[in-house]
């Protein structure tokens, strides 16, 4: 078993991929969201080391509830008028067997902050047509105002409508460009 990521580029395949957020809601259940329009890119390189880029496209978030929907694209949030994309870029990517630790810079609403993200990495493996597949989960948490997304409300018995930390989850099938 290798130790780097496989060399060549790798693309994600939009079908196939998810990227989702949640969120502590009412103190007592966690929320879920999406960014679809996303894309990433793996490149493996021949010296063992590695690059992953991220972007998504904030105008797309998708939750079950169109005024909370619409309440993340507003300034309280995403402000997706003023800064239309969430990005993601690598400053090490390491792997040990099939575990993945990626640290970069998450940049959401204009501010930057170092994000570790860690996960598992599967394949590769040829697919229909001779396409090679590579398979990656990442996990992290993130504080959401370290991005400037404050809002909040107090609930009447105490505790707050919106947890403060953010988990996201990228779960990715990549096709080898």
């Amino acid at each position: 078993m290798s130790n780097s990521v496989p060399a060549g580029t790798w693309i994600s395949d939009k079908v196939h991929s998810t990227f989702d957020f949640s969120a502590r809601h009412m103190v007592v259940a966690t929320y879920h969201g999406s960014l679809p329009d996303f894309e990433v890119t793996l490149v493996g390189n021949e010296d063992g080391t590695a690059r992953l880029d991220a972007s998504a496209g904030v105008a797309t978030v998708k939750t079950a509830e169109e005024n909370l929907t619409g309440h993340l694209l507003s300034p309280d949030f995403f402000d997706a008028e003023t800064y239309p994309k969430v990005t993601f870029t690598s400053t090490d990517v390491t792997r040990d067997a099939d575990h993945l630790v990626v640290h970069g810079q998450l940049t959401a609403k204009g501010v930057t902050k170092d994000v570790t993200l860690h996960g598992e990495i599967v394949g590769p493996t040829v697919a229909f047509e001779d396409q090679e597949k590579l398979g990656v989960t990442l996990e992290g948490t993130i504080d959401r105002r370290d991005f400037g997304m404050n809002w909040n409300a107090t609930l009447p018995t105490g505790g707050l409508v919106l947890g403060h930390e953010v988990k996201l989850v990228a779960s990715l099938e990549l096709n080898k460009a």
